[in-house]
């Protein structure tokens, strides 16, 4: 039987003894590998296999645990003790990398007789290990293990730079004209009068889409985009160094080469290809998205040339409510977190044949921090936490952190949530529709974390397939999110209990087609700047000259001087050059989509089966063939065209 999960202990603990359990990790992982190195030939490769697992196993979620500590605890000395460790543990992991021996080990195993996915694992350490260097010489491998050492604090103090740097614009209280009731109490002036919004998203992204004071957008949208200006400017320079000179040591042209070799896309010229395919197919939606913004400002005033960057999220909310009936602050109401949340839970649940225990004594980090197990019948499944408001020092985005890696009957996995909703208080918690997608798609993930976590090795658990595969289940969970039957079985009112009304939510479907060329194009503008970043030659390269030169050619935004965008794009560090992995999965996120459109939304049947034949599986075969398990086919652009051109 798994152990109990209890990764939350070492979250939860003074400094001291975090810094103890990684040591112990270190310990546990050198003794492993030096035990396996050690095995006398002829070796049984099921019995190398599991020590090599598990010291490395011990590795990763030792790191994990080190990454959640560093983007959320509140206490600054276990960030640092967090920090400290992670490069302790990833410098180890790169030394194992770079280990002949291991390598060696692993390349005399016969693993001929073994399942497929153990055969499956094997080829894929052993590319790692040749991407990684371990067949070079030893200057060389000396200064591989150099630079990656260096590219750990590098990318932390790139994250720390952006996570630290929260931004307040003081404005006049008649700049919260439009702003829904509920934000406007909650806002209320300070001892001189001025009125404070930040740069976090349940302040920033409500602000952007509903003030009228289009002075007061363009302020606050500048203050968020100046995020890690000026500390992230060197250390993005240093960041594009370091994996370039990396790549090229590797004998790759460039860092992009290199990250794209082993995903779906296969080359850093394919990337570039479905950059332009994609953004081809989408130009003359986007152009007219544009046109519809542009006479739309031209309402408020006659002679306006071009729609700005803070405009779009008020014009296009404009836009839907006068064209398309749909007014998006009138929906807040049926979206509390509470209510959603539970409707989340309780969706997934009847999907996916599982039931979810509120641990309220559980060890957690922060107050607002819950946890929950996750049940078949009375098998556990796993263990996760949802870390879900903001506070300082938090990581500021939306994403499913590793707690512990999970392997069949020795240990359950656990997953954190980290995102930044609204927080219930005072004000009910009331939500924008764009958050109840971003709840539903991160929880995406961590079901393929939980239910792929328990797999014969903790190498191929969870949502260890390839990167630009990885974001398909999480997008395709979102469409829960806009589908009728699934909304009213929790989006009511929340005071008078009402459920959303049918009618309602199919004018927000038909209005959220309009805007789609906007949005698919600045994805590819994003998805162009972080592989471009990475396949040119870092030295003298202007980061700002690029984001000028791809934002033109991209959106019909003109770039606004004296913004760093790019400086608190925290993807530059852990996805780097491989955003366009984001429309990559949706391709086959909407594919994938197709056989519930035919089967329904409520039913368990296709849920199921989706589960076993894509999610369960975790990395053990390639992402390809784990889609057309589910599909019964290859899959295809045809359920993503439909979808870019509906409406």
């Amino acid at each position: 039987m798994p152990a109990t999960p209890d990764a939350a202990r070492l979250v939860t603990c003074p400094p001291e003894v975090f810094r103890h359990a990684s040591e112990e990790a270190l310990a546990k992982a050198r003794s492993g590998i030096e035990r396996f190195k050690s095995l006398p030939a002829p070796r049984n490769p099921r019995e190398a296999l599991e020590i090599y697992d598990e010291a490395t196993a011990a590795l990763s979620d030792a790191s994990a645990r080190a990454s959640v500590v560093r983007h959320s605890h509140p206490d600054a000395a276990m960030r640092q003790s967090a920090e400290t460790s992670e490069q302790e543990l990833e410098n180890l992991a790169t030394e194992i990398s770079l280990d002949r021996g291991v390598y060696d080990v692993i390349a005399s195993l016969d693993v001929s007789q073994e399942d497929a996915p153990t055969r499956k694992w094997v080829e894929k350490l052993l590319r790692d290990f040749r991407r990684s260097g371990v067949d070079r010489d030893q200057a060389t491998r000396n200064r591989v293990k150099a630079l990656q050492e260096e590219l750990v604090r590098i990318g932390q103090e790139f994250d720390r730079n952006i996570r630290g740097d929260v931004r307040t614009v003081e404005l006049p209280p008649s700049a919260l004209d439009g702003l829904p009731a509920d934000y406007v109490r909650s806002h209320p002036p300070g001892p001189d009068g001025k009125v404070r919004i930040t740069t976090d998203y349940p302040d920033l992204v409500p602000f952007m889409t509903y003030a009228r004071d289009g002075s007061a957008r363009e302020k606050l949208w500048r203050a968020n985009r100046s995020r890690a200006y000026p500390r992230n400017v060197a250390v993005l320079q240093s960041l594009l160094e370091r994996r370039h000179e990396l790549a090229t040591l590797l004998g790759y042209a460039s860092w992009a080469a290199y990250a794209t070799e082993d995903k779906m896309i296969r080359s850093e010229r394919n990337a570039g290809d479905f950059i332009e395919k994609i953004a081809a197919a989408s130009g003359e939606r986007c152009r007219r998205d544009y046109q519809t913004l542009l006479e739309r400002k031209r309402k408020d005033e006659p002679g306006a040339s071009q729609v700005d960057p803070w405009d779009q999220g008020f014009l296009d909310d404009r836009v839907k409510a006068e064209q398309y009936s749909f007014d998006s602050q009138a929906i807040r109401p049926y979206f509390e977190y509470t209510r959603v949340k539970q409707g989340v839970l309780d969706l997934t649940s009847q999907l996916f044949g599982v039931s979810y225990r509120r641990l309220p004594d559980a060890p957690v980090w922060h107050p607002d921090v819950e946890a929950y197990d996750i049940f078949q019948g009375e098998t556990q499944v796993g263990r996760f936490y949802l870390d879900m408001h903001p506070r300082a020092d938090k990581y500021k985005h939306a994403a499913q952190f590793t707690l512990a890696t999970g392997k069949q009957d020795r240990r359950l996995p656990e997953a954190v949530l980290m995102c930044n909703f609204p927080k219930p208080g005072a004000e009910p918690a009331l939500m924008l529709h764009r958050d109840v997608e971003t709840f539903f798609h991160e929880f995406g993930h961590l079901l393929h974390h939980l239910f792929g976590g328990h797999t014969r090795w903790a190498g191929l658990s969870g949502v260890r397939t390839e990167w630009d595969f990885v974001e398909a289940p999480s997008q395709m969970l979102e469409e829960w999110a806009r589908d009728v039957g699934a909304l009213q079985t929790f989006a009511k009112h929340y005071q008078s209990g009402e459920s959303l009304p049918a009618e309602t939510i199919q004018r927000m479907r038909r209005a959220d087609d309009f805007g789609k060329g906007l949005h698919v194009r600045q994805q590819m503008f994003y998805a162009a700047l972080s592989l471009e970043l990475y396949r040119r030659e870092p030295k003298g390269l202007d980061t700002t000259a690029l984001v000028r030169e791809l934002q033109g050619k991209y959106t019909p935004f003109p770039y606004v001087e004296g913004t760093y965008f790019h400086l608190s794009f925290g993807h530059l560090d852990g996805y780097s050059a491989i955003y366009y992995t984001y429309m990559w999965s949706l391709v086959i996120a909407k594919d994938l989509f197709t056989v519930f459109q035919d089967k329904g939304m409520l039913n368990p049947e296709p849920a199921q089966a989706y589960r076993r034949a894509v999610l369960e599986p975790g990395g053990s075969k390639d992402a390809a063939l784990l889609v057309k398990d589910f599909l019964g086919r290859d899959y295809d652009f045809r359920a993503y065209e439909t979808w870019l051109n509906a409406g």
